[in-house]
């Protein structure tokens, strides 16, 4: 006789169906839940050989489950998962767990925590990365909430979790909303790298005049060195995939609009509310908006002609600047995001561990890569420049950084994510800063007071007065 599924899925899209799978893989019995009559007999159909019982109706679902029942939710964030808790509601009882898997804004995680807490059922706000591979064959988990509700799924999560030098690749990380709070973090880094790898495509492309094979070549190489990472990894793939359909390379064909699903905006929006500077990534979310404008792109692609200087030089020594560039602006990305996570969780009271969350990142999610080796050996500090290794690191690459920029700029190919880079980090290295000025025209238009050098206290003047 089968033992009661350990753990139900609602939700048996790619991710929910695959991470059922993972979990039955390593020994779990496990119970599927969906709406959809014929996704719920899909996974029955793959499921054979496993211990994976499917149901149809919300009442037979839970009525699978042992007591106390814990349950995981993997459906869109937002409504979807509020009517999910409804229907749910009603079989529920004291001392059950539900998990959200899906990405969450951190806000409505905490909302649901207190609401279902009166209840007396937990509540686990839980970023999953990895896509449709990693859910099947390992994720990256950022479970948030009580402790000892964690505590309950631990062994599942842990068993099912990508593996990075023989640790699992999850980790609890703090009360309340901290987990999804992380996974919008890591969504908003992925933002940044992906827009600063689309930008030194650009360079290669429209500045060199590089083709496909020699692009995927070029991302191949950088791959072996310090820049290893999933999405460069990747981009090789990429370039080198001929289009079944047309016979040319995929990418050539594929629209340039790049949409989103606001994970990287609420980084941007929370990085203002605690008042934390993410340039970057806040690039990033403005070029997937404008890219979106194509109509107006291309009508003003033949209004406002600029006829610049082309390339003529050597192409090699460029690419080692694009390539340094790229990697002093992936440390730049991952401090920017690593600084926010370091302030919210003293604003938000979640005491994450900020080598915790470098350390998870190393396998199955999607910025994976190997500078988070160096970062993770950083301590907790508040900025990640002040590690001398990847201060130095950054240094070390910064004329790179500054030539690839003005070489964007000569050549008309925007750049922004790359740009905010350097600007941020000619920012943060400034002993001075002009913001006195700031200071004495906002108490010259509005009375709003300012700070002295050589005394305490707020002061005003009267600026019109002779």
């Amino acid at each position: 006789m089968r033992s009661q599924p350990a753990i139900g899925m609602v939700g048996l899209g790619a991710m929910g169906r695959n991470l059922l799978q993972n979990m039955a893989g390593h020994g779990f019995s496990v119970a599927g839940y969906d709406k959809d009559a014929a996704k719920v007999e899909a996974l029955r159909q793959e499921s054979k050989e496993r211990d994976i019982r499917g149901a149809e109706d919300t009442r037979k679902f839970v009525g699978l489950l042992c007591a106390p029942r814990t349950v995981m939710m993997l459906v869109p964030a937002g409504a979807p998962v509020d009517a999910v808790i409804r229907d749910l509601l009603p079989f529920l009882t004291p001392g059950d767990l539900l998990i959200d898997g899906g990405n969450s804004h951190f806000t409505d995680t905490d909302l649901r925590s207190r609401t279902l807490a009166a209840r007396g059922i937990q509540f686990l706000g839980v970023g999953v990365s990895g896509g449709e591979h990693g859910a099947r064959h390992g994720p990256s988990i950022m479970p948030g909430g009580p402790a000892e509700a964690y505590a309950r799924v631990q062994s599942i999560f842990e068993a099912i979790a990508a593996p990075v030098d023989n640790e699992p690749c999850v980790s609890w990380l703090g009360p309340g909303s901290a987990g999804h709070y992380v996974k919008m973090i890591h969504n908003g880094i992925e933002y940044g790298l992906m827009q600063m790898n689309a930008e030194t495509y650009d360079m290669m492309k429209r500045g060199l005049g590089l083709t496909d094979d020699e692009m995927g070549n070029v991302y191949d190489r950088w791959n072996q060195r310090e820049l290893s990472s999933y999405l460069i990894e990747i981009a090789v793939q990429i370039f080198r995939r001929v289009d079944e359909k047309t016979g040319t390379r995929l990418i050539d064909v594929i629209l340039d609009e790049a949409r989103q699903k606001g994970t990287g905006m609420w980084m941007s929006q929370d990085a203002m509310d605690v008042q934390v500077p993410v340039p970057t990534i806040d690039a990033a979310v403005a070029m997937r908006n404008l890219s979106a404008f194509k109509n107006e792109r291309e009508a003003l692609s033949r209004r406002l002609v600029r006829t610049g200087p082309r390339f003529s030089g050597n192409r090699d020594s460029v690419l080692t600047q694009l390539r340094d560039a790229l990697y002093a602006g992936t440390i730049l990305t991952f401090a920017q995001g690593m600084a926010q996570l370091w302030k919210a969780s003293q604003t938000y009271s979640y005491h994450v561990s900020l080598e915790s969350v470098a350390r998870i990142w190393r396998g199955g999610c999607i910025i994976r890569a190997s500078v988070l080796e160096p970062v993770r050996a950083a301590p907790d500090l508040s900025h990640l420049l002040l590690d001398p290794a990847l201060g130095d690191a950054v240094m070390a690459r910064q004329e790179s950084l500054r030539a690839v920029v003005c070489a964007s700029a000569q050549w008309g190919i925007p750049a922004p994510a790359l740009m905010g880079s350097l600007g941020y980090l000619d920012a943060y290295r400034s002993e001075w800063m002009p913001a006195n000025l700031i200071q004495a025209q906002r108490d010259y238009f509005g009375a709003h007071s300012y700070e002295r050098t050589d005394a305490r206290g707020t002061f005003h003047t009267q600026w019109e007065k002779e």
